[in-house]
């Protein structure tokens, strides 16, 4: 399963169950947040490791460069730059409940 595939789910365990969105949001307090989101993925059944993490986010970014006035120095920043993590934990705040 892919890095975006293994979030997506993440996201959707943490739609049905505060208790694990809660664990998830709680990452963003340790010293090591991404070592901490992939202890908590991988003991939920989600092998999540962070260079895949640094890397699919790099991957993301880079696309949506491309995909946004040709790339280059020009490009819009978007939020989260190239941070999965960051983007994780936006959409995991948006979850009402």
């Amino acid at each position: 399963m892919e890095t975006g595939e293994i979030l997506m789910e993440l996201t959707e365990l943490a739609r049905r169950s505060p208790e694990i969105r809660r664990k998830l949001l709680e990452t963003a307090q340790s010293d090591r947040p991404l070592s901490e989101l992939c202890r908590i993925s991988t003991e939920l059944g989600y092998p999540l490791y962070e260079m895949d993490l640094i890397s699919a986010g790099e991957d993301y970014y880079a696309a949506m460069r491309r995909s946004t006035n040709g790339g280059g120095e020009n490009s819009p920043m978007l939020e989260g730059e190239d941070d999965y993590y960051e983007l994780f934990l936006s959409d995991l705040r948006q979850i009402r409940g």
